[in-house]
């Protein structure tokens, strides 16, 4: 594997649990905006120009949840930096819209939004534990996630990830995404359903959908040998 591989992770959790996949696969991070000391950027377009910014051309760009969306932006905005995309547990659209059903009510998401604002620590357990319903390994998983999280960012951090969550709706740019792609999403994911994955890579016109049975939201904890074994096969054709 030759092109650099950057990995975004997702909202709240940090780098931490997925150090040791990425350093399986030997890439490096790029953190959320406003996570492990970067500075905060409320516009999602300026923060997906703000990842291409770094980035070789070429590059294979991956992310998890928040950064999968985040990364697909890039790939849309500057073709040119990514080479190859991977997305786990990625949509288009994280909240219900006209014709997108495969998520989650605004109305969740905006009480959601409340009580990570009034008291995230006591919000985190319930959240990770609840997008690992499904799971086959679900508490093991969530004991892992959490044991595994940074130092969580402030609320304000949190709440301007949660926002990008409400707003940001991808569909329009799928089909001028060249870059092949490839999802990986477990079978089981209450957070991002399967209907998102199939819908998203039905919308990417050089993509491929690597679904993982009885796997919810974090693929890279739950089945990490099948997911490496996943991304090297699209890495290495």
């Amino acid at each position: 594997m030759n092109a650099p591989l950057v990995f975004i992770p997702g909202w709240c959790l940090g780098r931490g649990p997925l150090q040791s996949t990425v350093d399986a696969l030997e890439g490096q991070f790029f953190d959320l905006p406003g996570y492990a000391g970067t500075p905060l950027i409320t516009d999602f377009d300026a923060a997906a120009d703000a990842v291409a910014a770094t980035l070789a051309p070429g590059s294979t760009l991956a992310g998890w949840s928040l950064g999968a969306q985040l990364a697909l932006a890039v790939a849309a905005r500057h073709p040119d930096k990514v080479g190859k995309l991977v997305l786990v547990a990625g949509t288009a659209s994280f909240v219900q819209r006209d014709g997108w059903p495969f998520a989650m009510p605004p109305a969740a998401l905006a009480e959601f939004t409340t009580a990570i604002a009034t008291d995230a620590e006591a919000m985190l357990p319930r959240f990770v534990g609840g997008f690992n319903r499904g799971d086959a390994q679900a508490k093991e998983v969530t004991r892992q996630l959490l044991e595994l999280a940074d130092p969580r960012p402030s609320a304000e951090v949190l709440c301007a990830g949660l926002a990008w969550l409400a707003a940001v709706d991808l569909r329009p740019q799928l089909a001028g995404i060249q870059t092949p792609t490839l999802l990986v999403h477990g079978a089981a994911d209450p957070l991002m359903p399967q209907g998102a994955a199939e819908a998203l890579a039905a919308a990417l016109p050089n993509s491929q959908l690597a679904l993982i049975a009885d796997c919810a939201h974090a693929p890279f904890v739950s089945r990490q040998a099948d997911f490496l074994s996943a991304v090297r096969r699209f890495l290495h054709d």
